[in-house]
């Protein structure tokens, strides 16, 4: 492996652990709330892609990039208000099973609207290209992921500047843990909980905006994400934005250089003389590359987290 291949890889790791992280720290925020473990979630981020793709069809990306999240956020608002507020009272698992049925139908709607296939969703002109002064040094790296990676820091600074600089931030916290308290001090707790949900809402629609046009904007992306979303955020921990911070930069950087690998059994074997013929029991086994099981990567670590450290990196709730 030479130099320039590992920075690509990294930097291509880091990039998508930072879209994982503008996924997941929306659900983490809403666990950490309302306890609301939404299984639609991943199906906002799908929402926001489109709308980004029809809203930049008409007027273009960048006031996509404004309109599509806020949008979401609303919808997210509009939802938690009139659907999961209504369910609350009965217990989590009609709120799962709430959010489960939501996000099929999200999907069947998504299809009816736009079709089956995937949409031409591209990159803005301004930002396809690769970045000039790592082109000279012989690295190749597209400016619009450096631009989702900008993106993605910025987005945590803002979280956290929100929930620890700012009164509606103390406000949401101090709900967090002490719920009635604050409702005893005059603020609107209900309300506190749908702005919440709708702001974990809009960071979904916003990492649908940055990621639907640098990988592929189908009615299958929300499938293809929702479930290494909620490992990241078992990993890191439920309810810590940090761990989930931590869990994404190291499963988008395992995946990453996972599937690039030909590793293999069989080459490790050989490193000790040991060689390994289709006779070998259990060839097909040897044989298998990392590549070949990068997919099947996260939930083996989500495995391995839940047996070592059950909450989590860095978990924080415990119910």
């Amino acid at each position: 492996m030479n130099l320039e291949f590992f920075l690509i890889q990294l930097l291509n790791g880091i990039s998508y652990g930072l879209l994982l992280f503008m996924l997941s720290s929306g659900l983490t925020l809403i666990f950490s709330m309302m306890g609301v473990l939404n299984f639609a979630h991943a199906s906002f981020y799908m929402i926001g892609a489109y709308l980004a793709y029809q809203i930049s069809r008409w007027i273009g990306y960048w006031p996509a990039l404004l309109i599509a999240p806020l949008a979401v956020g609303l919808l997210g608002a509009l939802v938690e208000r009139w659907g999961l507020r209504r369910v609350h009272k009965w217990g989590h698992v009609p709120e799962l099973l709430f959010t489960f049925g939501l996000s099929y139908i999200i999907v069947e709607l998504v299809q009816v609207i736009w079709g089956r296939a995937a949409v031409p969703y591209a990159v803005p002109a301004e930002l396809d290209g690769p970045i000039d002064w790592l082109a000279r040094l012989g690295i190749t790296f597209p400016e619009y992921r450096a631009f989702m990676m900008l993106v993605a820091v910025l987005m945590l600074a803002a979280i956290y500047l929100l929930l620890t600089r700012t009164r509606i931030g103390l406000v949401i916290q101090a709900a967090l843990t002490h719920p009635q308290q604050v409702e005893a001090l005059g603020h609107n707790v209900p309300r506190v909980f749908m702005l919440v949900f709708g702001g974990g809402c809009a960071l979904a629609g916003l990492a649908g905006v940055i990621g639907g046009n640098a990988f592929v904007t189908q009615p299958a992306m929300a499938a293809e994400l929702g479930a290494i979303i909620f490992v990241v955020i078992v990993v890191g921990g439920m309810g810590s934005l940090a761990g989930a911070f931590v869990a994404s930069l190291a499963i988008g950087v395992m995946q990453t250089f996972a599937v690039a690998s030909d590793a293999s059994l069989s080459g490790l074997a050989s490193l000790f003389g040991v060689t390994v013929t289709p006779q070998t029991f259990g060839y097909s086994v040897w044989k298998l590359t990392v590549a070949q099981v990068a997919p099947v990567l996260p939930f083996l670590l989500l495995v391995l987290i839940l047996i070592v450290r059950p909450k989590g990196l860095m978990g924080t709730r415990e119910d």
